[in-house]
C-alpha cells in the first residue's frame, strides 16, 4: 500500500508538463502562499505569541525593571544596546522556529509530497516560510524599538531606525536557511528540542544576553565564529556600539553561513527525494 502511494505520487509529479505562466501569475502564487503561511503561523499561538513576547519580556526585565536609570555602556545606554541584541535574539527565534519546526512537522505529515504533486512552483513553499519569518522578525524589531523609545529613553532617528530594521530583517535570512537545514534532518517531535539546543547557546555565547565585553574571556574568540555575533554587531553599529569591526566582514560571514545552510538543506531535500522515489 505504501509503495503504491509513493508510485502514484511520483507518477503525478513526473507527469506534470512544464507549466508556462505569465510572470504576474507566478508572482501571485508566491504571494498567496506567503499570505497563507503567515496566517497559519499567526493563528498558532505557541509560535506567534512566544516569538514576539519573549524578546519584549526580556527587554522589560533587563532594560526597564533591572535598569531603571538607563546605565551607560560604551558610547550608548543599556536600553539602546539591548534593542539591538534582543532584536537579534528575536529575529533568530522567529526564523528558526518559523522554518525548522513547521518544515519538520509537514515532512512528517507527508505535506511536502502533496505539494510536489501539485503544479505549484516548487520554490513557492520555501519562499513563503522565509517571507513569513521576515514579517515576524520585523514585528519583533519594531515593537522593541517602540518600547525602547517610549519607556527606555532610546533616541533613534528615523534613518537609524530604518537602518536597524533593514539590517535585522536581512539578517533573518541566514537563520531561515539554518531552519530549512534543521527541518530537513530533524524529526517532527525532535525539531523543537534541537532548535533550542542550537538557538539558546548561540544567543548566550554571542553576547545577546550579556554584552560581549562582559563575556568570559575564553568565550570571546568563540563568539567570532557565530552568525548571531556578526548580526548583533551590525545592529549595534547603528547605536555606535559594539566592537566597531568592518561591516563588510560581518556581511561576508553571514553570506557564507547562509550558503552553507542552503547547501545542507539541499542535501536533505535530495535525501527525501531518494527515499520517496528510490
Amino acid at each position: 500500500m505504501k509503495e503504491s502511494l509513493h508510485m502514484s505520487t511520483a507518477t503525478s509529479v513526473l507527469s506534470h508538463p512544464r507549466i508556462k505562466r505569465a510572470p504576474g501569475r507566478t508572482a501571485m502564487i508566491y504571494l498567496k502562499e506567503a499570505k497563507y503561511e503567515f496566517l497559519k503561523n499567526l493563528r498558532l499561538r505557541t509560535y506567534s505569541l512566544s516569538v514576539i513576547s519573549f524578546p519584549l519580556m526580556f527587554y522589560v526585565l533587563f532594560g526597564l525593571v533591572l535598569n531603571p536609570k538607563g546605565a551607560p555602556i560604551g558610547e550608548t545606554t543599556l536600553t539602546s544596546y539591548i534593542v539591538a541584541t534582543f532584536g537579534t535574539f528575536g529575529v533568530m527565534g522567529a526564523s528558526l522556529f518559523g522554518t525548522a519546526s513547521s518544515l519538520a512537522a509537514e515532512r512528517g505529515l507527508g505535506w511536502l509530497q502533496l505539494k510536489r504533486a501539485t503544479p505549484m512552483p516548487p520554490f513557492a513553499y520555501f519562499t513563503a516560510k522565509v517571507v513569513m519569518s521576515m514579517i515576524f522578525s520585523a514585528t519583533v524589531v519594531l515593537l522593541l524599538m517602540l518600547m525602547g523609545i517610549l519607556f527606555g529613553g532610546v533616541h533613534l532617528a528615523f534613518a537609524d531606525g530604518a537602518k536597524l530594521l533593514g539590517t535585522l530583517i536581512a539578517g533573518s535570512l541566514p537563520f531561515a536557511a539554518m531552519g530549512l537545514a534543521i527541518g530537513y534532518f530533524a524529526g517532527p517531535n525532535s525539531a523543537p528540542s534541537i532548535i533550542n539546543l542550537i538557538y539558546l547557546p548561540l544567543s548566550a555565547c554571542s553576547g545577546l544576553w550579556v554584552p560581549y565585553m562582559f563575556l568570559p574571556k575564553f568565550l570571546r574568540p568563540f563568539a567570532h565564529v557565530l552568525p548571531s555575533y556578526h548580526l548583533s554587531q551590525l545592529a549595534l553599529s547603528v547605536f555606535h556600539a559594539g566592537q566597531q569591526e568592518p561591516a563588510t566582514m560581518h556581511w561576508e560571514v553571514l553570506a557564507a553561513f547562509t550558503l552553507i545552510c542552503l547547501g545542507l538543506a539541499r542535501l536533505g531535500f535530495q535525501r527525501d527525494q531518494e527515499k520517496m522515489y528510490g
